[in-house]
């Protein structure tokens, strides 16, 4: 196949590719805000000064941080019915809604110790002086201690989020037709020449959408004087 033909099938099939590529965008905008929630709750918990808490908390995170990304996947699409019924109504689960869920537990437990590391980070002697001025434990946590630790957090979350979006095509294992699913449709449809035109294609998509977050992620880095 020469390269003019190749350019062809490329654009031809390129529009489909790049609408898979919006799916694996949406898990992972909706997988981010789910784990970033229950991450944040979880880290909380592990440094609250209750031992049963943060003990729970700390094998929770734990047992999700050490699970295989694809196994939650699997775990997620067995386990959670086709349908939900609300009263009348019945909501259809998704592929994609179960992918979501799966990566959201498995970046779940990278946020939790990402705030449990940024808690711990600040100096106990903040701690001691908002309790001197008489403030509680709660509002200690929010109105002092967290805001100094944001800007520790936040790159490694971004980190956390371009490993969230390179793992969004693990979906297509389960059927679910984002971007390397529909690769792999053009392929068996434009046979076996175009393996390598195509898959470089789907390469150079993720690499143009995580490159900036990677290297914002450095620069922020160099901006804080914070190395992960």
């Amino acid at each position: 196949m020469n390269l003019t033909s190749t350019l062809e099938t490329l654009i031809r099939w390129s529009p489909l590719i790049l609408k898979g590529f919006a799916l694996n965008l949406l898990m992972s905008f909706l997988a981010v805000i789910f784990g970033t929630a229950a991450g944040a709750f979880l880290g909380i918990a592990q440094v609250t000064g209750r031992l049963r808490v943060r003990r729970a908390a700390g094998l929770f995170t734990e047992l999700f941080r050490n699970a295989p990304t694809l196994v939650l996947l699997f775990f997620c699409m067995y386990l959670i019915p086709f349908e939900i019924k609300v009263g009348s109504a019945v909501i259809p689960l998704d592929g994609w809604v179960k992918a979501v869920f799966g990566l959201a537990l498995s970046k779940m437990a990278y946020v939790s110790e990402i705030v449990r590391g940024g808690l711990n980070s600040i100096p106990s002697t903040q701690w001691e002086a908002a309790e001197a001025l008489g403030f509680s434990r709660r509002d200690t946590l929010w109105r002092v201690i967290f805001p100094q630790c944001v800007k520790r957090m936040l790159p490694p979350w971004m980190n956390t989020y371009a490993v969230l979006i390179m793992s969004t095509p693990l979906a297509a294992v389960l059927g679910v037709q984002e971007a390397l699913g529909m690769t792999r449709s053009a392929i068996a449809s434009s046979g076996p020449d175009m393996l390598t035109p195509f898959y470089l294609f789907l390469l150079a998509i993720f690499f143009l959408y995580t490159y900036p977050i990677s290297a914002w992620t450095t620069r922020l880095e160099r901006r804080y004087d914070y190395q992960i």
